[in-house]
């Protein structure tokens, strides 16, 4: 363990290099830049609100920032393992050349769009002043399920890079999974009409309890329930921990597969 931190330590800056180099690549050519993180969310949450607020907003207090929540929960978790699914592949010259740590590139797309992602704090903070929502000092606990989605992403995108060093159909596979997880996750419809036989199963899904506690921090000004704490924390863990272990015992086959 000594060895692996302090090899971290040791090549440290060229992670926030990968990270700074992320973030411009994202955003190149681009006239808002850094602008769109803000700007992009609020525009889904302006045409989901449109669409579904007819339907919805009877039972969902305060529509607009419940969709803002859920789209920027979303939204982070489906680029941040897309990108990090590829970037094996699109560094493999780097890697062929010179010792890098190989986590370092996936690690780097996962928190790179996590800086992008949750500028869009910004906006929600400015949905609830206009909406008139009450903030609370348990506001701050977001960083929590903010700490969870980050750690389960990272885990999630260290198993796509490898395995897609091997499989490049993982990519096609992976789009499914992503559309699957987007209309089992309550970003734009309440809870309660899912069927009780089902919720058991969509509880599961590694953004519901994440989701539902950034809410009620957030929305509530409450603490979160203990069990969707317990149930993201265990998710997490597995998947962070799986992530670890199939990327180091495959890293040293990448070299003969890119």
């Amino acid at each position: 363990m000594k060895i692996y931190i302090k090899n971290f330590m040791k090549y440290k800056d060229l992670l926030c290099e990968l990270i700074k180099k992320d973030i411009k690549l994202k955003y190149q050519h681009s006239y808002l830049g850094f602008l769109w993180s803000m700007v992009n969310p609020l525009l889904v949450m302006i045409v989901l609100s449109v669409v579904f607020s007819g339907l919805f907003k009877r039972s969902i207090e305060n529509f607009p920032v419940y969709v803002l929540t859920g789209r920027v929960v979303y939204s982070f978790f489906s680029e941040a393992t897309i990108f990090a699914m590829d970037s094996i592949r699109n560094n493999a010259q780097l890697i062929k050349k010179v010792y890098v740590p190989k986590y370092f590139f996936p690690m780097s797309r996962v928190i790179s769009s996590f800086i992008a992602n949750f500028s869009a704090i910004i906006p929600i903070m400015i949905i609830m002043i206009a909406t008139d929502m009450k903030f609370h000092w348990t506001n701050i606990l977001i960083i929590l399920p903010l700490f969870l989605l980050l750690l389960i992403s990272i885990g999630i995108g260290l198993i796509l890079s490898a395995v897609n060093v091997f499989f490049r159909d993982i990519k096609h596979l992976y789009n499914v999974i992503l559309m699957l997880l987007m209309y089992l996750t309550p970003i734009f419809y309440p809870v309660e009409i899912i069927p009780d036989k089902l919720l058991a199963i969509v509880e599961w899904n590694p953004l519901f309890p994440t989701l539902r506690m950034f809410r009620d921090i957030l929305m509530l000004g409450q603490y979160p329930y203990a069990m969707d704490l317990v149930i993201a924390s265990i998710q997490t863990a597995v998947f962070f921990l799986i992530g670890v272990y199939i990327f180091y015992k495959t890293q040293h086959r990448f070299i003969l597969h890119l």
